[in-house]
């Protein structure tokens, strides 16, 4: 079997860690951190079920959630009503949405020091899910320089933050996607491949070289299971370093989630 790259694992780590800044943050500088989440009344269950995990560890280290479902059409207007709301620090707006041509805007609405998930044009924090990313590797030792990275997708939530952040420490990055040539050229002579498609299947072992790094960070739902970009057959490789089916990046991307409100706290408090 391939060695794992477990998120859950470290994220034990750093739940400690945050329950005791959040509890100082309670007691000396009666602060109550506070996120809130806002989704679409259409969404589905992979999202309700995403929801439902940032809302169960935001209890366990005593930080509340409210959770609205909001129509799409009138979130401009309710996040501007939170961004004026001092109990709340931390906003997100869980992705997708129907109208995807409105993503940018109501993402940018967001003050900029409330946008914890990054995900905003002037945000004070970087992609709660590419620093996640980036913590899984770290926190397992997988260096990143001089090595060949392809990135497969170049979305909003992950592959195009990640590139970004990347490029801008001097790593060689190829960023892919399905208007890219030489794919299957370009994964195979890869190091490190990171994907996040949302096609499942996508990544098949034949496109993976020998001793590779895999992060797949890839969700699409079917029969009402989550499900990531890579065959399953990639996982039974033993050469491979490789994120597992669940419990790799999606835990860490909440933990992150996490720090950066009580980073916006200990801003509030004049600690940073």
């Amino acid at each position: 079997m391939a060695k794992q790259l477990n998120g859950l694992e470290l994220q034990g780590f750093i739940k400690e860690r945050q329950l005791r800044q959040v509890r100082n943050l309670r007691q000396e500088h009666k602060i109550v951190p506070k996120l809130l989440i806002i989704k679409s009344p259409s969404a589905g269950p992979v999202i309700d079920t995403y929801v439902r995990m940032k809302v169960a560890y935001a209890e366990d280290i005593l930080i509340e959630v409210e959770v609205r479902a909001v129509p799409e059409k009138e979130m401009k207007q309710y996040i501007a009503t939170a961004n004026a709301d001092s109990t709340i620090q931390g906003i997100i707006v869980q992705l997708p949405l129907e109208d995807k041509s409105q993503i940018d805007t109501i993402c940018n609405s967001i003050d900029s020091t409330k946008d914890v998930d990054g995900l905003g044009r002037a945000a004070l924090y970087p992609s709660a899910t590419a620093q996640a990313i980036d913590w899984l590797l770290a926190g397992y030792n997988v260096a990143l320089e001089g090595k060949h990275i392809a990135i497969v997708g170049n979305g909003k939530l992950v592959g195009n933050p990640l590139g970004r952040m990347w490029k801008q420490r001097g790593l060689a990055v190829t960023m892919l996607d399905n208007t890219s040539d030489n794919v299957n050229e370009v994964l195979a002579a890869s190091d490190i491949i990171v994907t996040a498609t949302g096609v499942p299947r996508l990544i098949k072992s034949e496109h993976v070289k020998q001793g590779a790094v895999v992060v797949d960070a890839g969700t699409a739902s079917e029969s009402g299971q989550i499900v990531g970009d890579v065959d399953p057959m990639v996982r039974e490789r033993s050469d491979l370093t490789i994120t597992p089916a669940k419990g790799g990046v999606g835990p860490l991307t909440y933990t992150v989630l996490f720090d950066h409100l009580i980073e916006a706290c200990l801003r509030r408090a004049g600690k940073l």
